[in-house]
């Protein structure tokens, strides 16, 4: 497939893999190339020397494009954006802050950048700051998320009618029917994060991937609005948090109960019970826990399926 996602990455398909905290190290990052998509090293939870190591043998292990997702709120952000650059990575996706901050920095050193939004005004602001395209994601997403609770389905066609560079669809996507269905909407590329935290080269804890295969329809809810928006598996940690909120609790104390380290203790160690586990909505749709090839070639093929479909009538 050609469009303006595949000639901007120099890649096979437009589905890119989201950098996800604890779940998108190189390993799954090269699998994703090697299949054809754009693979992405997920910084958020990296200090910088791990960062630099996982870039390193990302490229030992592909020849492809890849890129680097960076978190601007994040406390190692000048040291993890000198390395991408030391490293030579070419693509960098950035989401949790301003991107007119570092997308002209970015540029000047010959990257293209991508930014994460979740409403119009901000996709308007990626545009006026240079960024090379935008992903759009929508409510039904993992991790952290917007306040507004757009979903996908209205987001995309908002956001694609307002700007006039390439948007990338997220949120929900974790088939080849949702990928037909974001294109029909304006997108011309997918993010992919659930689908492929469950996958075999997923450096997320094999406890957490079993948990996403054995989600179902109203497992998960999106929380914690007033620290940063997350879509969390409902687990005993979730109902302390549920249990705040009925104490009327203050973001001083909802900071407290989350404390440090608790998407690790979840996504990464395997604690199931006192973990913050990130996960999507389309995590009700996921059953198995294949390769991250073999994702990359059922959406496609199923993608190819659908639109067959679709204009043969």
């Amino acid at each position: 497939m050609r469009n303006r996602i595949t000639e901007l990455f120099g890649i096979q398909y437009p589905i890119i893999q989201g950098g996800m905290i604890w779940c998108s190290g190189w390993e799954l990052a090269s699998a994703v190339s090697n299949a054809g998509g754009l693979g992405l090293i997920g910084s958020g939870s990296m200090y910088p020397d791990i960062l630099r190591d996982q870039i390193r043998k990302c490229k030992l292990a592909t020849d492809k494009p890849f890129g680097v997702n960076v978190p601007l709120l994040y406390p190692d952000l000048d040291q993890h954006l000198e390395i991408v650059v030391e490293e030579g990575v070419k693509i960098v996706f950035t989401s949790a802050g301003n991107p007119a901050k570092y997308t002209g920095w970015l540029k000047e050193r010959g990257i293209t950048v991508v930014h994460v939004v979740a409403n119009v005004k901000f996709a308007k602001k990626c545009m006026e700051a240079g960024v090379d395209a935008i992903v759009a994601e929508g409510f039904e997403a993992g991790g952290h998320n917007g306040r507004e609770e757009t979903t996908t389905m209205c987001l995309i066609p908002m956001i694609a009618e307002q700007v006039s560079i390439p948007v990338i669809a997220a949120g929900g996507i974790g088939s080849g029917k949702a990928m037909a269905a974001a294109f029909c909407l304006g997108a011309e590329g997918v993010q992919v994060g659930s689908r492929f935290a469950a996958t075999v080269e997923s450096s997320a804890h094999q406890a957490f991937k079993e948990a996403i295969v054995a989600a179902g329809d109203g497992s998960t809810e999106l929380t914690l609005k007033e620290l940063t928006p997350v879509r969390l598996l409902k687990n005993e940690f979730y109902q302390k948090v549920q249990e705040a909120y009925k104490n009327e609790a203050s973001v001083e104390e909802l900071q407290e109960l989350l404390g440090r380290g608790r998407a690790k203790k979840g996504m990464f160690e395997g604690d199931l019970v006192e973990g913050e586990l990130e996960i999507g909505q389309v995590a009700a749709m996921i059953h198995t826990i294949p390769k991250a090839g073999e994702v990359v070639v059922s959406m496609m093929d199923e993608y190819e399926a659908v639109i067959a479909r679709m204009t043969s009538k």
